[in-house]
């Protein structure tokens, strides 16, 4: 076939491929690329010294080839595009990307690339029949595969990515590993995509648009519902934007096998949208906007943030560049590490990426002209804190999990670090301490703000009403006068559950009811405070060393039986312990390990907390427990023998393991916290299709609240109304615990740095007051008012454009008197019960798989609470025997018939088991063989109660620690 030196392409860009110019053993389009080596390179081609580029067994032509498809093998085709290759004396251009403004002979080049499609390529060597659908290629290299199907032929995407797995040979050379940038499975209604072709392991994910906050394509009435793929999405303006700054190889290497793995990466459809939403709005408006961004965990935010952070570094408006540096404010290292793998594949990290860890570094490195900053959470305020910048600087602030990093000190230290030198005060002369006072006032007010020189990109899959005022957008004013606020962009966990990119972790959820009696130990009957001795009954029996030793055992089972022997996630998953406490997690850590022993299983469990605690007399740490440094714990996890990660408040949130498959909660969870530690579980993984929660202390009417909030978009009700500062104010100001020339006083001397001796006067002469003239129920009151005062001072003052100099000083001054206040009085009239009862019996019970289903619908936030105040708890008091009632009758209902179903395990069923003929005989084998028998004639035994004793009966079949225990009393009344 001849090629045009100049392509004439169609409406979308792309010329028609011919099938037949497919150099299938090299995998390129060979016609094609020639074509644009000649009209691009002409000295450079022809100094190839290729005789005859149409003779397929030409020697140096066959060279050339097997060089360029050998590196293409080797580097991947992204890579091979952006850099070209070198043959012999040669260097040859692959690709030439989007051309900067102005620049001509660059634009000339770019026009010269040719994209072309070919449909029905025979790919393959040995099979020559096969063909794909099409394929796209650039200047004759693969860049993409596609399978398309019709519905109205009765084939879906799904047949598409059967197709894949099933013909689709990784070892032909069109589908070996980079050798093409990403195979799309493409219907009337749906797209897929897959990076890497592993045969029936091929993971397609899905690439689309979402619809109603979920899952698919909305209805095009312009066309069909995927069309946005060809005239969006891989149009060759596009396609190059994704070759240059999204696509690409990444190389991680295990530090201790030295085994380098490679993955492939392309954007999902709401990667590409926010980073380039948020460019076009960037580009269009400046700096000095705030952007929230609701992303689901677990939907690739380490990607996004990488992605947006190096390219907001070029982003321009009118020719000039919006931002001088990108901050990037994150706890997670693997963020930290994703960044500097992104930007590796486009430019030198050393010169561009700085690590802000120590006072000073951020200064340097701006001066230095870093462009990307990488901070923590902890470490910027102090950094920030002593940063001066020059007048002029802008910043991109990109905010990772916002919910939980960009707090009113946080943003305020932010604000003054990087705002322009003209908030300080200028003066001719010298200052009074009026003028010095008034001018730090100023400073803080303004350093409170979010600022006019700075953009915040905040990411986060929970946001906080805090949150979504502070970086959210507002809406137009309502008919009831409300200011609704709701994210820049979002990817919710309903369209990420829905198209399983994470997995539902309510899907089976299964509570688990504990039943106990408690006994009096002492004659006396006194009284105690019922709520708190309640309270503290249930801390009781939930710690007992008996409990946690029969909740391991169920856990260890259950993990064995439902999860290992039904070999989840191909044999290798994990399990996670999630612990209310230290003390709890390693009460947990030692029966696990004392139970695996005895089960005779090959695993072992980790135990995950924070410094060093005492445990029966020992002072024990992560290390000394486990055996290895705690830096280790996320490695040990992933390999054998460890399966089980007992943790107390450690690896609850930002933790991603795709192994984890089943959680067992003894841990209460609300809110927030109940969504970010079940959705540890929901990271993907091409062998994981379920997971699973075990939960001891909470019911599913409360993870059902938790997770509402989060499903779909998630808006703001209503702004937080200034006006209840002024409300909080006076009522601060009518307790009189302090005056204002008291306040004024200790703000100057505050301001102006003076000692100790010159403050604590004034602020133990207000504590007098506060403790002489106010009852407890005013204590209270006032100390509830002013620690609210304070935090929506601190809020505010981020998102108010106006700043009061009184309520700064209010702030200042109660911020500085808070420590002081004493807590009022609290006699603890529970103390002493835990000594004077013990616990007779402890049971678990096991409830039905529940499939908790969310409403489908947007939730409403209310703004931050700006009530304050309140009074003091009355004691309700009680006998402690009346105290045990209700506890046994709320928690103990198991146990009505407790004597009765005792004897009849005694006195008639223990014989009958004891009889059995293959139990007698085992008895005399190893103890494992005879444990085995014992419980075989036990099964057969409890059958015989199904008409006479069907309570018992019933709760030997469904419930699982009642059998257990049973088993276990009758194994040690009859072995001997």
């Amino acid at each position: 076939m001849t090629v045009q030196e100049k392509p004439q392409t169609g409406g979308f860009g792309y010329t028609a491929g011919c099938p037949q110019d497919f150099d299938r053993a090299h995998a390129i389009d060979v016609p094609q690329l020639f074509a644009f080596l000649r009209a691009t390179q002409p000295e450079a081609f022809a100094r190839l010294g290729i005789p005859n580029p149409a003779d397929p067994k030409d020697i140096v032509r066959l060279k050339f080839l097997a060089r360029l498809s050998s590196e293409v093998g080797k580097r991947g085709v992204v890579d091979a595009l952006r850099k070209g290759i070198e043959h012999g004396p040669v260097s040859l251009t692959l690709f030439y990307g989007t051309p900067s403004e102005g620049n001509a002979k660059a634009a000339f080049l770019h026009s010269l690339n040719r994209f072309t499609l070919t449909r029905q390529l025979a790919y393959s060597m040995e099979e020559t029949r096969r063909a794909l659908d099409l394929c796209l290629f650039i200047n004759g290299l693969p860049i993409a595969t596609f399978e398309l199907k019709n519905s109205l032929t009765k084939q879906t995407v799904e047949d598409a990515v059967e197709q894949y797995r099933r013909d689709r040979d990784p070892r032909e050379k069109l589908f070996e590993f980079g050798r093409c940038v990403v195979h799309f499975a493409v219907d009337d209604s749906e797209v897929r995509m897959c990076t890497e072709l592993k045969g029936k392991a091929s993971w397609f994910l899905p690439f689309n648009k979402g619809h109603d906050d979920g899952a698919g394509n909305p209805p095009n009435p312009h066309g069909i519902k995927t069309d946005y793929l060809w005239k969006t999405i891989l149009t060759p303006a596009s396609l190059t934007n994704i070759l240059e700054n999204y696509a690409q190889i990444v190389e991680t290497k295990n530090e201790k096998t030295g085994q380098k793995k490679r993955t492939q990466i392309f954007p999902r459809y709401h990667q590409l949208g926010v980073v380039r939403q948020s460019l076009a709005h960037v580009t269009q408006t400046g700096a000095g906007h705030r952007y929230l961004i609701q992303h689901s965990a677990g939907s690739g935010k380490s990607n996004s943030i990488a992605w947006l952070s190096h390219q907001l570094i070029a982003a321009k408006r009118e020719g000039k560049e919006v931002f001088d540096s990108v901050i990037v404010v994150t706890d997670r290292r693997i963020l930290d590490d994703q960044i500097q793998k992104t930007i590796k594949g486009f430019m030198q990290v050393g010169a561009t990426v700085g690590h802000a860890k120590h006072s000073g570094d951020l200064r340097r490195f701006i001066e230095q002209g870093k462009k990307i900053i990488v901070s923590t959470v902890q470490k910027f305020p102090v950094i920030a804190n002593e940063v001066s910048l020059e007048e002029g600087r802008t910043f991109a602030i990109v905010i990772d999990e916002a919910h939980s990093s960009q707090g009113g000190k946080a943003s305020g230290a932010m604000g003054v670090a990087l705002g322009s030198e003209d908030t300080e005060s200028e003066t001719d002369g010298e200052e009074d301490t009026e003028d010095r006072v008034n001018a730090a006032l100023e400073a803080l007010m303004a350093g409170r703000r979010l600022l006019a020189n700075a953009s915040y990109f905040a990411f986060t899959a929970t946001p906080k009403a805090k949150t979504l005022e502070m970086f959210g957008e507002a809406l137009p004013v309502d008919a009831e006068g409300k200011v609704r606020h709701r994210p820049f962009h979002s990817y919710t966990m309903k369209q990420a559950f829905q198209e399983r990119f994470i997995l539902d972790v309510l899907a089976q959820y299964t509570p688990v009811d504990s039943y106990y009696k408690l006994v009096k130990k002492t004659e006396d009957d006194p009284e105690f405070d019922s709520k708190r001795a309640t309270k503290k009954l249930r801390r009781y029996v939930e710690s007992h060393d008996h409990a946690i030793r029969l909740k391991a055992e169920i856990m260890v089972d259950h993990f064995h039986e439902r999860v290992i022997a039904p070999a989840k996630i191909g044999g290798q998953a994990r399990a996670m312990v999630v612990c209310s406490g230290i003390e709890r997690a390693i009460q947990y850590f030692h029966a696990f390990k004392a139970y695996l022993l005895e089960r005779r299983s090959p695993y072992q469990a980790v135990v995950a907390f924070s410094g060093e605690h005492e445990y029966q007399g020992t002072k024990v740490t992560e290390t000394s427990l486990n055996g290895f440094p705690s830096n280790d714990i996320p490695e040990k996890v992933q390999t054998e023998p460890y399966r089980f990660l007992i943790c107390a408040d450690k690896f609850q949130t930002g933790y991603d393991e795709p192994l984890l498959h089943t959680m067992y909660v003894d841990k209460p969870l609300s809110g927030i916290k109940a969504v970010q530690t079940l959705s540890r579980l929901n990271r993907a993984h091409p062998q994981k299709h379920d997971c699973f929660v075990l939960d001891f202390q909470n019911n599913s009417e409360a993870i059902t609240f938790a997770f509402q909030d989060y499903y779909r978009t998630t808006v703001l009700a209503d702004a937080t109304d200034p006006n209840k500062l002024h409300d909080l104010r006076s009522a601060l100001d009518r307790a009189q615990v302090y005056e204002q020339t008291q306040v004024d006083t200790l703000v100057g001397y505050f301001l102006e740095g003076k000692d100790r001796d010159k403050l604590d006067p004034i602020l133990n002469a207000c504590v007098q007051v506060y403790c002489d003239t106010l009852d407890e129920d005013q204590q209270v009151d006032f100390k509830g008012k002013a620690k609210t005062f304070c935090r929506t001072y601190s809020f505010l003052g981020t998102v108010l454009s106006f700043g009061s100099r009184d309520w700064e000083k209010l702030s200042i001054f109660l911020n500085l008197l808070l420590p002081k206040l004493p807590a009022p009085k609290e006699e603890d009239l529970a103390r002493g019960i835990l000594e004077a009862i013990d616990m007779d019996s402890y049971r678990v019970e096991k409830k039905a798989i529940l499939k908790i289903s969310l409403a489908d619908q947007e939730a409403e936030i209310e703004p931050i609470p700006t009530e304050g105040g309140g009074r003091k708890n009355a004691p309700e008091l009680d006998r402690l025997s009346n105290i045990i009632k209700k506890f046994n009758d709320t928690f103990g209902t198991l146990f009505l018939d407790a004597d009765m179903v005792a004897r009849r395990l005694h006195d008639d069923i223990a014989p009958k088991v004891a009889a059995d003929k293959a139990y007698l005989n085992a008895r005399e084998n190893t103890p494992h063989t005879a444990r085995l028998a014992c419980d075989n004639a036990l099964r057969k035994v409890m059958q015989g109660l199904l008409r006479d004793d069907t309570q018992t009966y019933k709760q030997f079949v469904e419930n699982e620690a009642f059998r257990r225990e049973v088993s276990d009393l009758i194994y040690e009344l009859t072995r001997n």
